[in-house]
């Protein structure tokens, strides 16, 4: 007889999740089992609530994280123990309003030109230079990279969503290079056995050591050069709709954000204060 996990992993599969969601949504349900130490058949819209509760309060959990494990609970009742799932009890949690942190054109240059290691250095490259997640790096294979055309194909990425975007001429440069002197195989940027991709944590890690290194003290991640590669398009005079076929949103409200944080507008605007004379 088949267990509940094995029957989600199923449902995963057919409903064509993505790797990286089906882990997620597996071991969330596995978490809201094993904190009331009971099968999660067994556990209703009260037990969903308090754990969400616990979830929030005590783990301190970030809102994006808490609406996943809604997400993977839905999921699991809905399409799983085919039961109704009542979402008046238990609200998704609404979402900070937060700018994304994004990286100046100068920052940019200190950063890749502090790194020495070619690998490191084409791998950053091509993410800032093609708007990637971490993600979407971490899993190119050297077939993605179409010289020819200038693009970069995306495969598999958020949403099961196959894309395409720019391959810059610089990018493509240390690419080259890279290639010469590490010749990856399959993976563009192989883990350390050269079987895998790389991880994500390496990325992330990656990052943080030439951050720190090019002397760069806002609170970056690995993502803020996909927000830098998006808002610099836009002080360029790229529009939102093709920065929006670019980064793979799903609906132009997500890439409206960088409305907010181009510089572009806002370097016209003078301060009223400016216009006041003889103050000081």
């Amino acid at each position: 007889m088949k267990t509940i996990f094995t029957r989600v992993q199923e449902n995963c599969e057919l409903r064509n999740l993505t790797e990286n969601t089906q882990r997620s949504y597996l071991r969330i349900i596995r978490q809201f089992s094993e904190y009331f130490n009971r099968s999660p058949e067994e556990l209703g819209t009260e037990e969903l609530r308090e754990y969400l509760l616990h979830l929030k309060r005590d783990k301190k959990q970030a809102a994006k994280t808490l609406n996943v494990a809604y997400s993977a609970l839905k999921f699991f009742y809905h399409n799983v123990l085919d039961r109704p799932w009542e979402i008046s009890p238990v609200p998704r949690v609404k979402l900070d309003k937060k700018l994304p942190v994004v990286l100046s054109t100068e920052e940019i240059k200190r950063l890749l030109t502090v790194i020495r290691n070619i690998k490191h250095k084409a791998l950053l490259t091509v993410i800032y230079s093609a708007g990637l997640r971490t993600s979407e790096a971490a899993n190119l294979k050297i077939s993605d990279i179409d010289s020819s055309r200038m693009q970069i194909r995306i495969q598999n990425s958020k949403g099961a969503k196959d894309r395409y975007t720019i391959l810059s001429e610089t990018a493509l440069r240390i690419l080259r290079q890279y290639w010469k002197i590490n010749r990856p195989h399959e993976w563009l940027f192989p883990g350390r056995f050269g079987d895998k991709p790389i991880g994500f944590r390496g990325i992330s890690f990656i990052f943080n050591q030439y951050k720190k290194r090019a002397g760069i003290t806002k609170a970056a991640t690995v993502h803020s050069l996909r927000h830098s590669f998006a808002t610099h398009l836009l002080e360029n005079g790229a529009d939102l709709y093709h920065i929006q076929l670019l980064l793979g949103h799903s609906s132009p409200k997500t890439t409206t954000v960088y409305l907010h944080v181009r510089r572009v507008d806002l370097q016209k605007i003078a301060s009223p204060l400016d216009v006041i004379t003889g103050i000081f």
